[in-house]
Order: C-alpha cells, then structure tokens, then sequence
C-alpha cells in the first residue's frame, strides 16, 4: 500500500474495509456449514446494517453481546 501525502510512513491506515469484514463473515459460515441462501442473505443484510451504524455501534453491540 503507497503513502498518501503527508502520512508518516509505518503509520499508513489498516487495509480494512467493509468488503473485508463481508469476507471474514462469508469464510466464517461457510467453515461452520451455513447454506449458500443463509450466505447470500446475511452478506445482503450486512449492506444495510453498515448504512445505519457506525464503527463505534457495532464495537458497542459486540461487547455487549452474549457472543
């Protein structure tokens, strides 16, 4: 990943993205055998989800989660 002007290099932003976090969440239910309809509807419901919510509501929801 090149520096974008002015960015102390080591210091460049993480490589994430919302289409990695899709990913993480496709590999996960396919490793525990989710069906490729449940994959598809959840990856849809994610679309919607990161719209209405922010970073520091979806850290709030995970910490305050049973899971």
């Amino acid at each position: 990943m090149g520096n974008a002007f002015g960015m102390i290099p080591g210091l460049e932003t993480d490589e994430w993205s919302n289409d990695a976090c899709r990913g993480y969440v496709i590999m996960a239910m396919e490793d525990c055998g989710f069906s490729k309809k449940d994959i598809r509807r959840v990856v849809g419901q994610l679309y919607e989800v990161f719209d209405l919510n922010s970073v520091e509501d979806a850290k709030e929801k995970y910490h305050s989660s049973p899971y």
